[in-house]
């Protein structure tokens, strides 16, 4: 069965109707409009609870974008800890928030900041010595960002830590707000249900959301342990004045509840994780929030959990005050991937046929943009369960169709053929085809197979687990309904092999292998990362573009000429993000990406709304990893961005266009 749905996928796209776009950004109204317009503000993690990750700003535009200086850096607090019960933190990609002049940030290690928003000097750190808990069982961790929430006079923070800590933090003195849990802290250790868990395979890292004064918090569960007694997702709500716990939604049903049955030979009652681990958005408004879940345990082989396994892989709309399930849509059943939806979904009205409606957009690993009312939870446009090929390993049962949306087009590679490998030489097409010769290929959902089965090392994934739209998402313009997304291909050889013997609970685990293409040069056709504008009114493209240089210097294709083929190196991923404003397209890519080598630093870069041209790029010599955001303070437009980790310093980075020149007296 072939999964290219659409003709041109590959190619850089032309707007479908540009008088159509015109006509409909003047009436498409913004969701939550009011929280873009506080004083320049960034309030949450993705500017606003509809992760649109949007800002009205437009002081920094497109002819002064080079202009931008570093207005101020602040060095981690994290550096100034001497503890024996420090942990590596990997890169540093907290995102910031700015409230009434001041920046509030956390540090990998769970640290809390404030900050002058224009100067950088630090008011007060916060240290809730999550360390002292011991590190969980991942390599590297971050801690992603914090919520703040205000009622009437009452101002607050809230952060996750690693050390399993929900904290409530004064927002003016910096202090634990002792009304709040034992002193300004609830234990995440609890309030899972009954079961006997290895709770160091669950920690946290991406921020909380409130709601109303309900706090939601998911987690994060270590996805390659060995033993089948790995935590269960279950999201948790807590009061945002005292601490209490409020409830509980299973993210694996448990006795009694609807889906049970979705686990055969009552696999529910052993299965981990399924959990949320990145953003959630909400709709204060309705009330609702809406969960992006996670693959359960083990990852890539579920002879232990036959069935669809609900929810998993799947977008859940609750109630925020009781966490009642409104609606759900499991985008993957039982999946054998890794295709967690690693981002928040996008909540954004649009103008469907001259009909408003209330609309959440969820981008996926899978490549897919799935699309609903967000009241209802009816698809926008159907969504076709379409047969796939089955699993032949033992003891595995994979589900016989899978969720294919119709529209959007997917924004990326769907599976593998003989004619999707690179082919800008005979010479490569043939090496490359020898290559794979060795593994088996596919369309999107073909299983992975017992590693040397039938002489094959695995089978090719695309797009890879850490492919597709992972972290950070997809950002959206509310005022013309356009949401952007930056995707990589990253096809990866998966194999399934015994664990030794009496190792593990699995009767197989991951066995990843490489698939890399002839001489150095990535194994598919090009783009190998892009970016991609789909007007959610239409379903359509709007335009499309390789994103990053890519190998086109290499010695074998150099002659070619070939432009941009869009970043393939291997380095880093689930970094960055785009940020959208009143003018312009903001992202980055770091040096070492785009040049194919070690290189310190990144490019900030200013693209065009309407069409992808890029604009501008101004160089960084840190190396970036965080969600940029804009803000507003003293009259002058500020980004700032979290750089920085393993061996380089851990900062915030403040940038700003320079002060006019004052007239000579």
């Amino acid at each position: 069965m072939s999964t290219r749905t659409y003709p041109g996928v590959f190619l850089r796209q032309i707007l479908i109707s540009a008088v159509l776009a015109i006509t409909l950004t003047g009436c498409t109204p913004s969701l939550n409009k009011e929280e873009h317009e506080v004083d320049g503000e960034w309030r949450h993690h993705g500017g606003d609870h509809a992760s649109s990750k949007y800002s009205a700003l437009s002081q920094i535009n497109a002819d002064n974008f080079t202009q931008l200086k570093v207005a101020w850096r602040w060095k981690s607090a994290d550096h100034r800890l001497d503890d024996e019960a420090l942990y590596p933190t990997g890169d540093y990609r907290a995102t910031p928030l700015m409230i009434a002049g001041n920046i509030y940030a956390a540090t990998s290690h769970g640290q809390v900041v404030a900050l002058n928003a224009e100067t950088g000097d630090e008011l007060w750190v916060y240290d809730p010595r999550s360390y002292k808990q011991g590190q969980p069982n991942f390599q590297p961790l971050q801690t992603r960002g914090i919520e703040y929430w205000r009622d009437g006079d009452t101002e607050r923070i809230f952060i996750a830590t690693l050390g399993k800590q929900l904290i409530s933090i004064d927002i003016n003195t910096g202090q634990p707000d002792p009304q709040f849990g034992d002193n300004g802290i609830v234990g995440l250790d609890g309030d899972l249900g009954p079961g006997d868990f290895d709770m160091n395979n669950m920690t946290h890292g991406a921020p909380p959301v409130v709601v109303g004064n309900t706090v939601i918090v998911g987690s994060k569960v270590f996805d390659y342990t060995l033993t089948n007694n790995s935590p269960p997702g279950h999201v948790r709500a807590y009061d945002a004045y005292t601490g209490r716990f409020k409830w509980r939604f299973n993210t694996i049903p448990q006795e009694g509840e609807s889906f049970t049955e979705t686990w055969e030979n009552d696999a529910w009652k052993n299965a981990g994780n399924t959990n949320v681990w990145s953003m959630i958005a909400a709709d204060d408004e309705l009330g609702y929030v809406y969960l992006p879940t996670s693959t359960p345990t083990n990852d890539y082989w579920g002879g232990e959990r036959h069935g669809a396994n609900l929810f998993a892989e799947s977008l859940v709309c609750l109630n925020a005050e009781t966490g009642k399930r409104i609606w759900h849509f499991q985008t993957v059943h039982h999946g054998v991937w890794d295709y967690d939806i690693a981002s928040a979904p996008n909540l954004i009205d649009i103008n469907i046929d001259g009909r408003m409606v209330k609309a959440v957009a969820q981008v996926s690993k899978t490549g897919f943009t799935y699309v609903f009312d967000r009241v209802t939870g009816e698809p926008i446009w159907p969504i076709e369960e379409k047969v796939v090929p089955q699993s032949d390993v033992p003891g595995e049962k994979t589900h016989p169709t899978q969720p294919h949306p119709t529209r959007p087009a997917p924004f990326e590679r769907l599976g593998i053929t003989v004619d999707d490998l690179i082919d800008f030489t005979p010479e490569l097409r043939a090496e490359a085809i020898e290559i794979t010769s060795g593994y088996k290929l596919g369309p999107i959902f073909t299983p992975p197979i017992v590693r040397g089965e039938g002489g094959k090392l695995a089978t090719i994934v695309v797009p890879g687990a850490g492919g597709g739209a992972n972290f950070p998402g997809a950002s959206v313009d509310p005022e013309t309904g356009i949401l952007y997304v930056e995707s990589q291909t990253r096809p990866i050889g998966m194999a399934l092999a015994p664990p030794a013997e009496g190792s593990s609970d699995w009767q197989y685990v991951i066995s990843y292998q490489p698939a890399a293409g002839p001489r150095g040069l990535p194994l598919l056709k090009p783009p190998y990362r892009r970016i991609t504008a789909i007007d959610l009114n239409t379903g359509e493209h709007a335009w499309q573009i390789p994103f990053g240089q890519g190998p086109t210097n290499h010695e074998a294709i150099r002659h070619l000429k070939l432009g941009l083929l869009g970043s393939s190196y291997m380095d880093v991923v689930a970094e960055g993000g785009i940020l959208v404003t009143s003018t312009l397209l903001i992202t980055y890519i770091s040096k070492t990406d785009e040049h194919r080598k070690k290189t310190p630093g990144s490019y900030l870069r200013a693209y065009n709304k309407g069409t992808g041209d890029m604009i501008a790029q101004v160089s960084v010599d840190s190396r970036l990893h965080g969600a940029p955001m804009t803000y507003l303070t003293n009259g002058r437009q500020y980004i700032a961005i979290a750089a920085g980790g393993r061996a380089e310093p851990q900062e915030l980075v403040s940038f700003v266009l320079p002060l006019p020149a004052q007239p000579t007296p």
